[in-house]
């Protein structure tokens, strides 16, 4: 099992935080895992990505062009990555701010609208963690209670205090994710 992501949007957004919870909790699971962040340097604002390549062997090299999943967070980073995915791969994507939906017929779209639920929660902190948790409602590759060891592992302890808010966001995510296309 080799699953190879690439989560993109704005800093800010908890991107690289979401790839670094994925790392950690593949890293659980005794799993090969490789994180490799790239962003710019205004960072807050500015786009960033990160390459999380997951699996079962090893892994021969952090650099991959083609992705089996992408997680889409802005309309700059679908206008980059939709034509990244592998076909027959999935896109998740946050509608908030997409003007051009996806238009490839070759991948499965699904949609979270973490944005508009991390707003009616009352906590617009742990949005990525909806979208993770979308994530793993579509492909469980790790573990649930894997990713909370790794939100325990990757936040300052003085921050644990939210990691039942996290885990709740988990949850919802997992339960709002809707498929918009079968891929054909």
């Amino acid at each position: 099992m080799t699953e190879e992501i690439i989560i993109a949007g704005f800093g800010g957004q908890g991107v690289l935080s979401m790839g670094k919870i994925m790392a950690y909790s593949g890293v659980m699971q005794d799993m090969e895992v490789s994180w490799m962040p790239s962003y710019g340097p205004e960072m807050r604002g500015g786009t960033a990505n990160v390459i999380v390549i997951i699996s079962s062997e090893r892994i021969s090299s952090p650099i991959i062009k083609r992705f089996d999943t992408a997680i889409i967070l802005n309309q700059q980073s679908l206008d980059k990555f939709e034509s990244s995915i592998k076909p027959g791969g999935v896109l998740i994507y946050d509608s908030n701010g997409i003007t051009r939906h996806p238009e490839r017929k070759d991948i499965t779209i699904y949609s979270v609208d973490a944005t508009e639920e991390a707003s009616r929660m009352n906590s617009p902190k742990t949005f990525n963690m909806i979208v993770l948790g979308g994530f793993l409602k579509v492909k469980p590759i790790v573990k649930l209670d894997n990713v909370i060891k790794g939100l325990k592992k990757s936040l300052p302890e003085r921050y644990h205090n939210l990691i039942p808010m996290n885990e709740n966001a988990l949850t919802r995510g997992m339960e709002i994710i809707t498929e918009v296309q079968k891929a054909k």
